[in-house]
C-alpha cells in the first residue's frame, strides 16, 4: 500500500468514527425520556456538543501541535488519542445525567479535536501538490462518514431492509425502542477509533521538526495574523463555524419534526457527503483557476442558501432534504480550501500548529458560541412548547449572507509574498 493509499485510509477512519454519532446525538438528547432518548434540554445540548468541544480545540495546540511539531512523531500522538477517545466515547453511550455527559465530552473532545489537525499536516507533510493531492485523499474521510452513518442504522436500527431510490437505497422497519438503541451509536464510534489507533502504526513516519529556530511552535504559529488575508480568513471561520456546528445541533430534531424517522436522520444527513465528495473532487481545479477568494466565498455563500430553504416551510419535505447537497460546497470550497490556505502561507516547521491555531477558531471558539446561540434562538422562537424552526433557520441563513458579503469585500490573497 502506498503512501497515499494509507493516508486515504487514515482520513476513512478520522471521518468514519466521527460520523457514526455526531448526526444521531442530538436527536437521542433531545428525545423524550418516554421516547427513549434523555430528555435534555436546548442549552444543555448546546453545552454537550457545543462547550465540550470548544475546550479540546483550544486545548489543540497545547497537546497536539507543540508535541507533534517538536518532541514525537506526529502518527504515534494519533494513534494514542483516538484508542483513548474511543474508550471515552464507549462509556460515555452508558450514561443517562447531564452531567456525566458533560464530563465525559469535555474529555473526549480534549482527545478527539487534535486529530483533525493531526490528521491533516500528516497528509500535508507526504504530499507534494496541495490543491490537487488534499482533495483527492481528503475526500475519502467523506465516503468514511458516509459508511458509518449508513452501516450503524442498516445494522442496529433496521429489519427487513428493502431498495428505494433515494440514500441511503436500503431501508427497513424500525426495530422496537429505536430511540434509545441510538446510544449505540457511540458504541460504535468506539470501535471505528481502536482500529483506527492500530492502523495508524502504518502510516507513513511523521518526526517532529526538533531543530526548528523557535521551539515554541504554536507561539510562533500565531504570528501568521500578520497576514491580513489570515485575520479576515480567522473572522469569516468563527461566524461559519458557529452556524456550521448549529447545523449538527437542530439538523436532527428538525428532521423528526418535518417526518424523517429516526433510523433515517443520520443517512438523509449523508446526502451533503455525497455533494462533498464531487466538489473534493474538483477543488483543486477550481482554486488554481478561479482562486482562494472565490472559492471560500461560493463556499460561505451556500450556509446562506441551505439555511434560506430549511427555513421555507412550504417547500417539499424531500426539496428540504435534498437541499443539504449544499453541505458539499459549505466544507469543500470553504474549510478544506481554508485549510490549505493556511498550510501554504505558514512556515514549514510551524505547519501542524499553524492547522489547530486555525482549528482554536473553527473547533473551538465557533461550536462554544455556536451551542450558545442555538439555545438562545431556540428559546426565543418557541412559544406554547412549539419551536418555530422556520424563523430560526433564516436567521442564520442572515448570518451567512452578512458574511459573504463582508468576506469577498476585505479579504486579499497573499501567497505571492511566501514565494
Amino acid at each position: 500500500m502506498n503512501n497515499n493509499s494509507r493516508l486515504g485510509v487514515m482520513m476513512f477512519l478520522q471521518y468514519a468514527l466521527w460520523g457514526a454519532w455526531l448526526p444521531v446525538t442530538a436527536r437521542y438528547l433531545s428525545a423524550s425520556i418516554s421516547e427513549g432518548g434523555l430528555g435534555f434540554t436546548g442549552s444543555q445540548i448546546g453545552m454537550i456538543l457545543g462547550l465540550a468541544g470548544s475546550i479540546g480545540a483550544i486545548a489543540a495546540p497545547f497537546i497536539a501541535g507543540q508535541i507533534a511539531d517538536r518532541y514525537f512523531s506526529t502518527e504515534r500522538i494519533l494513534s494514542f488519542l483516538v484508542i483513548s477517545g474511543g474508550v471515552v466515547k464507549w462509556y460515555t453511550a452508558t450514561q443517562v445525567d447531564y452531567q456525566s455527559w458533560l464530563v465525559l465530552s469535555i474529555l473526549y473532545s480534549v482527545l478527539y479535536m487534535p486529530t483533525l489537525a493531526l490528521s491533516n499536516s500528516i497528509t500535508f507533510s507526504h504530499i507534494s501538490d496541495q490543491e490537487n493531492d488534499f482533495p483527492k485523499i481528503r475526500v475519502w474521510g467523506t465516503l468514511g462518514w458516509i459508511a458509518a452513518s449508513w452501516a450503524f442504522p442498516m445494522i442496529w436500527l433496521q429489519t427487513d431492509l428493502q431498495f428505494q431510490m433515494m440514500p441511503p437505497f436500503f431501508v427497513g422497519t424500525e426495530v422496537p425502542q429505536v430511540t434509545s438503541r441510538l446510544a449505540d451509536a457511540l458504541k460504535f464510534s468506539g470501535i471505528i477509533s481502536i482500529c483506527y489507533g492500530v492502523f495508524c502504526f502504518s502510516l507513513p513516519h511523521t518526526p517532529p521538526k526538533k531543530d526548528a529556530v523557535d521551539q515554541l511552535a504554536f507561539k510562533k504559529a500565531f504570528g501568521l495574523f500578520r497576514y491580513s488575508s489570515f485575520a479576515v480568513l480567522v473572522l469569516a471561520s468563527l461566524a461559519i463555524s458557529i452556524i456550521h456546528q448549529i447545523y449538527f445541533l437542530q439538523t436532527g430534531p428538525f428532521l423528526s419534526s418535518i417526518g424523517i424517522l429516526d433510523s433515517q436522520i443520520g443517512p438523509a444527513m449523508t446526502i451533503g457527503q455525497f455533494a462533498e465528495i464531487l466538489t473534493m473532487a474538483y477543488l483543486g481545479y477550481f482554486l488554481k483557476n478561479i482562486g482562494f477568494k472565490k472559492v471560500i466565498t461560493i463556499g460561505i455563500a451556500a450556509y446562506c442558501l441551505r439555511y434560506a430553504i430549511f427555513g421555507s416551510e412550504s417547500l417539499p419535505v424531500w426539496i428540504i432534504v435534498l437541499s443539504q447537497a449544499f453541505h458539499g460546497f459549505c466544507y469543500a470550497f470553504f474549510f478544506a480550501a481554508a485549510y490549505i490556505y493556511v498550510d501554504k502561507i505558514a512556515d514549514e516547521d510551524v505547519r501542524h500548529s499553524a492547522q489547530t491555531v486555525f482549528g482554536i477558531i473553527i473547533l473551538g471558539g465557533g461550536p462554544v458560541i455556536g451551542g450558545w446561540l442555538s439555545g438562545f434562538l431556540q428559546s426565543a422562537n418557541t412559544v406554547n412548547n412549539v419551536f418555530n424552526f422556520s424563523t430560526f433557520w433564516y436567521t442564520l441563513s442572515l448570518i451567512g449572507f452578512i458574511t459573504t458579503v463582508l468576506f469577498f469585500m476585505f479579504f486579499k490573497e497573499e501567497l505571492a509574498e511566501r514565494e
